[in-house]
């Protein structure tokens, strides 16, 4: 057959001389060589084959068939006559596998042992042949030859009894090789049956990761020592004394949950402490966290505690927390952390870069304060008044209720409107300086809000430039409608920021910059504008002492006055005070330590809030408002 395929295709080869196509034909030629190969094997062998199709090849090279000569060269390779031998060799083996004579030859060997023993005068032959046997490498190199005669590779388990009872349990033996890292794995006692279980299996744990337990198994012996009865601290002496491996007898639970292993990531919006936490199952397997974490939850199977991990994540080995019912529970009791105060509708006011009463100046060295200052004077006044019918129609007051928020990364495509960058700080911090230097850096990219104000008109002023001028009627009526992020009242007139000016902004495509009080925050959190907010912390008291030695300040009972010590203590207590309780909106955190330097900062930030992934809440990205 192969014979036949070679002739066939040799003489098509030579009748196409003149077309040129020789390289097809030859390709012909190396596929049937190829599916033959293994026949030609069994018959004349490889070697020989190939010998015939040089021959051939040879004698198209003579006629000058094009591409012919390039397949000789590659048939009379050395290296492919090398391989081919190999090839032979190989398939020679396979069709020749040598048999075992005698499958028992470790057997043989003791009976000409036993032979030899029995004779009276053996001879120096016989006392050799004896010795050679009985030495131990030829008698383990006789045992190894009937193991492979006899094909006794793997073990052979023993056969099942006779008598086995249907009802009884299967045991499974586990062992574990112990290091220095826990085990990942809780226990728990029965106290009716005084019977040990595993309570729950840590996520990336060692015994996650040999997936040989699992929550539910119940715990018969460990290292030999029967456990049903002991208290779990008595488990426990057991395992810490134990050195290497650790072998452990369960018997497996026959329910096991099929629990999702699917991540959920999640914002931590209060402060928790496993080692203050009295009802926590097993205190060293706790995660503390703060607010404004990340947290990584990989195990939501107990309605009670959760596993988690903070990201970025340093370990393998999750730990745990309470679940979210378990965390309210805890924030109706009120011994975990101090509630945040929510009050969200008496909101300060931001003016814009001018105002009647020369508050805001244009020297470098003058820090603008000066609304923003009245306006917390009289807010003191009036803030026990109007805080309990106001905190009660705060459209956001819900948001710190809930523990923890589900988020998700969000990247910005390019035909979206840009996310809102908020900043928020103490005043005298830098923000407002900050605010209008990248404003002015580049205008037709940053933009801030025009505000709205009852205020009468003044000659040179346009509505919709300086301000928004409305009645106060209307400005009363979109207060009721939640419409502004933040209001006030300075000198008997209304000012505020309306939600409908920062949506001007952000339709004209362009980035919308505002800078409101910590409590405002809330208001500007939804999925329409998907708020970036930003920090400006107070560097160190020396370091402000040194930056804000020539500055001045501008208040309503007292103009460019310099900064004094109690100032200072004041911008540095109330930057920590807004931090400790605000962290967990905060994006980013902003030192303010050279402004020069912190606005370029900004801008940076800036530009990775719109470019960047970002983790945003879940609820952002299903409701686009």
């Amino acid at each position: 057959m192969t014979e036949i395929c070679v002739s066939y295709c040799a003489s098509e080869a030579s009748t196409l001389t003149e077309s040129g196509s020789f390289i097809v034909k030859a390709s012909f030629l190396l596929i049937v060589w190829t599916t033959t190969m293994r026949q030609a094997a069994m018959e004349d062998g490889v070697s020989a084959m190939l010998s015939s199709v040089v021959g051939d090849v040879g004698q198209a090279v003579h006629r000058n068939v094009h591409g012919a000569q390039l397949l000789h060269e590659l048939l009379s390779a050395p290296w492919l006559h090398a391989l081919l031998k190999i090839y032979e060799c190989l398939m020679q083996f396979q069709r020749l596998t040598p048999s075992p004579i005698l499958p028992y030859a470790s057997g043989l060997s003791h009976e000409i042992i036993s032979t030899v023993q029995k004779i009276h005068r053996p001879s120096a032959e016989a006392r050799e042949l004896y010795s050679l046997l009985d030495s131990p490498h030829i008698q383990a190199l006789l045992s190894s030859h009937d193991i492979v005669a006899q094909l006794d590779y793997g073990p052979v388990l023993p056969p099942l009894p006779d008598e086995m009872p249907d009802d009884e349990e299967a045991m499974r033996i586990v062992c574990l090789v112990k290091n220095n890292q826990p085990l990942g794995a809780t226990i728990r006692r029965d106290e009716e049956t005084g019977e040990i279980f595993i309570a729950r299996v840590i996520h990336g744990g060692l015994a996650d990761r040999s997936g040989l337990l699992h929550p539910g198994d119940l715990l018969v012996e460990v290292n030999g020592n029967p456990v049903v009865g002991l208290e779990p601290e008595q488990v426990i002496q057991i395992l810490v004394k134990s050195r290497g491996t650790i072998l452990f007898k369960v018997i497996p639970n026959a329910a096991q949950s099929s629990s999702s292993l699917k991540p959920v990531y999640m914002r931590a919006m209060v402060d928790y402490c496993p080692l203050q936490d009295s009802s926590i199952p097993c205190p060293d397997a706790g995660m503390a966290f703060s607010r404004g974490d990340l947290l990584e939850v990989v195990d939501q199977s107990d309605g009670q505690w959760w596993q988690a991990k903070k990201l970025p994540c340093t370990v393998s080995c999750a730990g745990l927390i309470p679940s979210a019912s378990t965390l309210k529970s805890k924030q109706r009791e009120q011994w975990w952390c101090q509630p945040l105060q929510v009050h969200t509708c008496i909101r300060p006011l931001t003016l814009p870069d001018e105002e009647d009463d020369g508050t805001l100046a244009d020297d470098k060295h003058t820090v603008t304060a000066g609304f923003r200052q009245s306006f917390r004077l009289w807010r003191r006044t009036s803030y026990r008044r109007r805080r309990q019918s106001c905190t009660s129609c705060s459209p956001n007051s819900s948001a710190l209720s809930t523990p923890y928020e589900e988020v998700c990364l969000y990247q910005r495509l390019p035909q979206e409107n840009h996310r809102l960058i908020v900043l928020v700080g103490a005043s005298g911090v830098g923000v407002n300086e900050l605010r209008k230097r990248l404003i002015k850096l580049n205008p037709s990219i940053f933009q801030g809000p025009v505000p709205h104000t009852t205020r009468p008109i003044r000659p040179g002023e346009q509505t919709g430039r300086e301000y928004h001028f409305v009645t106060k009627e209307l400005f009363e009526y979109m207060v009721c409608n939640h419409r502004f992020v933040e209001y006030g009242e300075y000198r008997g007139h209304l000012y505020g920021t309306s939600t409908d000016a920062v949506d001007e902004v952000v339709k004209r495509g362009r980035m919308c910059i505002v800078d409101v009080e910590p409590r405002s925050i809330l208001t500007l959190r939804t999925g329409k504008l998907k708020p970036y907010v930003i920090f400006i912390k107070a560097p160190s008291p020396e370091r402000l002492r040194q930056t804000r030695r020539d500055a001045r300040i501008i208040t309503s009972y007292s103009v460019n006055r310099a900064f004094t010590e109690e100032d200072l203590l004041e911008m540095e207590d109330l930057s920590r005070l807004i931090e400790a309780k605000y962290k967990q909106f905060f994006d980013i955190v902003l030192v303010n330590d050279d402004l020069q330097d912190a606005c370029i900062q900004l801008c940076s930030i800036i530009q990775e809030a719109q470019d960047e992934p970002q983790w945003i809440p879940v609820s952002w990205s299903r409701n686009q408002e």
